[in-house]
């Protein structure tokens, strides 16, 4: 706390805290700061698929009581996007007249033109949809990337002195857009393979009991029957709807064989020049709304004196090649707005990153064709604050 932009301590400057434990569980969630980390490091991913992983995006509503009905789910997939390209949606009618909706876009998306903010808007002007948010209020935003691969994209979860958990991992069933359950149940099992650890004495070894339980346990089972989801997917909207139809509800998961990710989403944009521009309409700050309102019912806030969280390698790669190359996609693929291609004096183009307006969705540490962009943990408490998301 208290590093200003210089990365000199200021007047507010306290200590960070040094945490020594016999074992450490890393839970912070999809593509975490250190779990990226510990990935690379131990190679963990090596005999594992490579991850892939979408955006979902998320608003919370109050809608007219006579429109509400609690309990009715709504899941979509498809519009407005294109046919190969990967999405869904969900709508949810919860407490208190209100809704939670919110559109997930696979980021191994080709066309460096889509902005996954934008067809999240789109997404809500379609009728069934429209239909119970007009008349109503935005209470609330949000972003977030999420782990896609399941099964097959698993990496070792453990190593020494330590073992990944929930999302960190990719424990997340694509097929339900549901991980809260998986989450809890691999951190129970992660918590008795290091009780047991210790009560025999032992400490800062590989804790080989966590996997092993979790290949026995019913969320090994669940997930096993949903791995070829979003491999099926990945082939197109049609396709992908049949073969999923045919394994799940035919078959119940129980098929022969299993499909594999090839590439990882990074890897998957095209260059600017083979695809087509896409036009989107301008928002009516009613039903569809523009980036910067949505950040600010997101409550986001961040220390303005402290080194920029959103980093880059290379500071000429954005203009020399993204922008070059790619048309400035972190422009687009950004739901919060912080990267904005701005002319300076000389009528050169430059990347502007506006680092308070980040909402933590981890999408720019994914997506960037050149992997230029790292997110690093910004000052302790400082991003988004959902209440009720």
């Amino acid at each position: 706390m208290g590093v200003g932009k210089d990365g000199e301590p200021t007047e507010n400057f306290q200590l960070g805290m040094e945490l020594h434990a016999k074992y450490t569980l890393f839970c912070e969630g999809c593509r975490g700061h250190l779990g990226r980390q510990l990935n690379e490091h131990f190679k963990l991913g090596k005999d594992a698929d490579p991850q892939v992983y979408g955006i979902g995006i998320k608003e919370l509503w109050e809608i007219d009581p006579a429109k509400h009905k609690p309990g009715l789910v709504i899941h979509t997939a498809g519009w407005p996007l294109e046919k190969d390209t990967y999405g869904g949606s969900f709508l949810y009618h919860t407490e208190n007249n209100q809704v939670m909706v919110g559109f997930v876009v696979g980021l191994a998306y080709q066309n460096p033109y889509l902005s996954p903010f934008e067809e999240f808007q789109r997404y809500k002007t379609h009728p069934a949809i429209r239909k119970y948010l007009e008349g109503g209020k935005r209470v609330s935003y949000g972003a977030r990337a999420m782990t896609a691969g399941g099964l097959m994209s698993l990496p070792k979860l453990v190593f020494p002195g330590g073992a990944l958990v929930g999302d960190d991992a990719g424990f997340l069933n694509a097929a339900r857009i549901k991980g809260s359950h998986a989450a809890i149940k691999t951190g129970m099992l992660a918590a008795e393979a290091a009780f047991d650890a210790v009560q025999a004495g032992r400490q800062s070894d590989e804790l080989a009991a966590y996997p092993e339980a979790f290949k026995q346990s019913w969320l090994y089972t669940e997930l096993h029957k949903a791995r070829n989801f979003k491999q099926w997917m990945s082939k197109g909207l049609y396709l992908g709807t049949l073969m999923v139809g045919v394994e799940q509800k035919l078959l119940g998961g129980n098929v022969p064989w299993t499909l594999h990710h090839q590439h990882r989403d990074h890897e998957m944009l095209k260059p600017a020049s083979q695809c087509k521009p896409i036009e989107y309409p301008k928002p009516d700050g009613k039903l569809t709304f523009d980036r910067l309102s949505s950040v600010f019912i997101s409550n986001t806030n961040h220390e303005e004196n402290q080194p920029a969280h959103l980093t880059l390698k290379d500071a000429t790669v954005p203009v020399g090649i993204n922008l070059k190359t790619y048309a400035g996609p972190e422009a687009r693929f950004c739901p919060a707005g912080v990267y904005e291609f701005v002319k300076v004096d000389s009528d050169e183009d430059r990347l502007q990153i506006n680092a308070q307006n980040c909402v933590h969705c981890k999408t720019c540490d994914i997506k960037d064709p050149t992997q230029n962009i790292v997110w690093v943990t910004p000052e302790g408490g400082g991003g988004p604050n959902y209440p009720n998301m």
